[in-house]
């Protein structure tokens, strides 16, 4: 990262501190040693000001903090005289505070990537040809340009023909992806192919990408409650350093020795290791199509132990599809659905849409329909290429073609929707409307419970046969049919006695269970509603992401802890050799300089970690 993006002021405290340790060491070396004194002692003075200020903040909210031992070090120093000492506690400080800006920025470099990619203008077709709007104009129904390297400024649909888009800022896969007409677009997307028309659905302030940005922000603002837990080690380790500090210098009389202990006590690893290991985590969710909301939504995550599953949208698509159910003689799926799709072409039902979205899906050519006659929420009758077609309910279709001796029903109890399509008076095929199970759903299952998910429930407000049907293609451990947005409050409610619960929904009435678990996760293509109320947000719709953002969260605090025990054992076994002698004042302020610098490294580690997700779907 370039320094300009790095905190001005912890850059300008490690460039004075260098600053005077070289200008001391100058004067030492012409033979000035008070001048000397006199530059390391300004040097120390300027960066325990500031330190003393952070102190004060901290004091103020009623945490103890672990910069307090870093002050009564340099306070020491000045007071003893070792100011070459306290320099380096100084420089070590200050570059500590600068790596951490530099881990931070690094590890951000994703989402920073987001905000630098926000399209301002867009091309619309108007009443005399393409305009170039702001995209805070562009309203649901606009026809828009999408020209090659464009991004896509709103969420939309494609009008005509296929996109190539890389939705990589989205997503996280490298290759770029084809939509077909009719298909989904999301804003945020780059055009990798040819220009194409697409037909937005959102404003822009409520798109995809207007919503990724949002809670980009709210993810830079949130504080790890692990780096709580840090602050909560500050009072027993600043006791038990004040311990061996007093007690060596009681014991001999030895002020260098109390600074030595006081120096190498100094406990940089504890203050930034953490917070870098787990803003490190949220960056490579981030490249992983997961948004994170914080290091403190990754800690939780880690924990996780019971997983509350939303169905409609979440472990199915959210969207319907026709399959077969039952084919006359000489009738194939692909022929039947193309004629009944063309004839559709004229209605505006829900039902013949998804028809037609399917058979475009498949590359069937639709021919456009003559002589419609359609009966609002039964039925539609036309001649498609000279063919009579009549679709709808087995009532409607029964009436104007002759049906078998027991035909299906028209309509399940199980909540499954069945069209009978005739051709040429005769029923040629009864086709049923499902809402598909995500085809990686069972393995995500399976991956979570490899992770120490000990319980994952079924929570939905669909009936509870369709519930059931969908626990057959994969297990739970409790399902929950018929639930209002209450009462998946009241269920999250009841499940967090189990563990850390994590719930995952993509509606507007799973946000209220989302902002009730430990951790909500809304799916990437749900409402805004839901994104806002949950703590991560899947990017993409793949359910495989979920156990990755566990094994990423899992990762990530193993690697924070290890640099918090890391550092406070080698800084205790550093204090116990102080105490006794074998290590001066400014010996221990390098040793604890290369401890800052060993740790914060292995925190960076949180930043790889491919190798260990290959073992992760």
């Amino acid at each position: 990262m370039r320094l300009r993006k790095l905190d001005l002021v912890k850059t300008g405290l490690l460039a004075l501190t260098g600053a005077a340790l070289a200008a001391g060491l100058t004067a030492q070396q012409m033979g000035a040693p008070g001048v000397a004194s006199w530059i390391w002692g300004a040097g120390i003075a300027v960066v325990l000001a500031a330190l003393l200020v952070q102190i004060v903040t901290t004091l103020s909210r009623g945490e103890i903090g672990l910069d307090l031992i870093a002050a009564l070090s340099m306070s020491a120093a000045l007071a003893f005289g070792e100011t070459l000492a306290g320099i380096v506690v100084a420089l070590m400080y200050a570059g500590g505070r600068f790596l951490e800006a530099y881990a931070e920025s690094r590890a951000r470099r994703e989402m920073t990537a987001l905000l630098s990619r926000v399209p301002r203008t867009a091309q619309r077709y108007g009443m005399a040809g393409l305009e170039e709007v702001p995209v805070n104009a562009i309203r649901p129904a606009n026809r828009l340009l999408i020209r090659h390297g464009d991004l896509l400024p709103v969420d939309g649909v494609v009008e005509s023909g296929a996109a190539v888009l890389d939705e990589s800022a989205l997503t996280g896969e490298a290759l770029p992806v084809e939509r077909r007409a009719s298909e989904p677009v999301m804003s945020g997307s780059t055009n990798a192919g040819a220009p194409f028309d697409m037909r937005a659905t959102r404003r822009a302030a409520e798109s995809t990408y207007a919503n990724i940005l949002r809670l980009v922000e709210a993810a830079g603002q949130a504080k790890a409650p692990v780096s709580r837990m840090a602050d909560r080690y500050a009072l027993g380790f600043l006791v038990l350093t004040l311990a061996v500090a007093g007690s060596a210098w009681l014991a001999t009389g030895e002020e260098t020795r109390l600074l030595a202990v006081l120096v190498i006590a100094t406990p940089c690893p504890l203050i930034l290791a953490v917070p870098v290991a787990l803003v490190a985590g949220v960056s490579r969710a981030a490249r992983h199509g997961i948004l994170v909301k914080g290091g403190g939504v990754l800690e939780a995550l880690a924990r996780t132990r019971v997983l509350m599953l939303d169905k409609t949208g979440t472990l199915t698509r959210g969207s319907a599809s026709a399959i077969p159910r039952y084919l006359a003689d000489g009738e194939t799926f692909d022929d039947v659905l193309q004629l009944a799709a063309s004839l559709d072409q004229a209605s505006t039902h829900v039902i013949a849409e998804l028809l037609v979205r399917g058979a475009r899906a498949r590359g069937l050519p639709l021919t456009p329909p003559s002589e419609v006659d359609e009966l609002a929420g039964s039925g539609i009758e036309g001649l498609v290429d000279g063919r009579r077609i009549a679709v709808g309910s087995h009532k409607y279709v029964g009436a104007r073609a002759a049906m078998p001796a027991d035909p299906p029903a028209g309509i399940h109890d199980d909540g499954s929707s069945l069209v009978a399509v005739a051709v040429d008076g005769r029923l040629a095929a009864v086709l049923e409307v499902l809402d598909e199970v995500r085809p990686e759903a069972r393995e995500a299952l399976s991956a979570l419970r490899a992770l120490k998910v000990r319980r994952i429930v079924l929570a939905t407000g669909d009936h509870r046969s369709v519930a059931e049907r969908i626990a057959e293609q994969m297990r739970f451990d409790a399902i929950h049919a018929d639930l209002s947005p209450q009462a998946k409050v009241e269920l999250a409610q009841r499940e967090r006695a189990g563990g850390t619960l994590v719930m995952v929904g993509d509606g507007v009435n799973d946000a209220p269970a989302l902002a009730a678990a430990d951790v909500g996760i809304a799916m990437g293509s749900g409402a805004a509603g839901a994104a806002e109320a949950a703590d991560a947000v899947l990017l993409v719709d793949d359910l495989l992401r979920l156990p990755r953002a566990v094994a990423i969260a899992g990762r990530s605090m193993r690697i924070a802890l290890q640099s918090v025990y890391a550092g406070i054992g080698l800084s205790t076994v550093g204090m116990v050799f102080a105490a006794f002698g074998y290590i001066p004042p400014v010996a221990g302020a390098l040793i604890q300089e290369a401890i800052d610098v060993a740790v914060i490294l292995n925190a960076l580690r949180a930043l790889g970690g491919d190798a260990d997700l290959q073992r992760t779907p």
